[in-house]
């Protein structure tokens, strides 16, 4: 039938793949199979706010104080002084507004400049 898809794959993968199929549908439909209404608890909700900014640390920290798997070992790196303009103005506007926008903008601010005008 589809033997043009299944050729060179051995059946453990097939059914690797049709149950990892059913795993992601079931979870995704789940809100929809049920049949009445379901709501997070209070307490998860609040801690899924932070969610974002979690992520977004948990990606940018790596970044910004190791190269190539070693901590920094200089001050003459731009990504730490982007870092403190960052902080600096998330702190001056108390988190409030967009405050990681605007976070992400005058970190942008202060590193391009010495990033790109002082090469480091």
């Amino acid at each position: 039938m589809m033997d043009w898809m299944l050729e060179g794959t051995d059946t453990r993968t097939v059914l690797i793949i049709v149950g990892l199929t059913c795993v992601t549908v079931l979870t995704r439909a789940f809100f929809f199979i049920l049949e009445k209404d379901w709501a997070l608890p209070p307490w998860a909700q609040r801690g899924l706010q932070y969610a974002p900014i979690a992520a977004l640390a948990a990606v940018i920290v790596p970044e910004v104080v190791m190269v190539q798997g070693q901590l920094i070992g200089t001050l003459q790196d731009a990504r730490l002084f982007a870092v403190a303009g960052g902080l600096t103005y998330y702190f001056v506007r108390g988190g409030r507004g967009q405050a990681v926008l605007g976070t992400i903008v005058s970190g942008m601010l202060v590193y391009l400049p010495l990033h790109l005008g002082l090469g480091w």
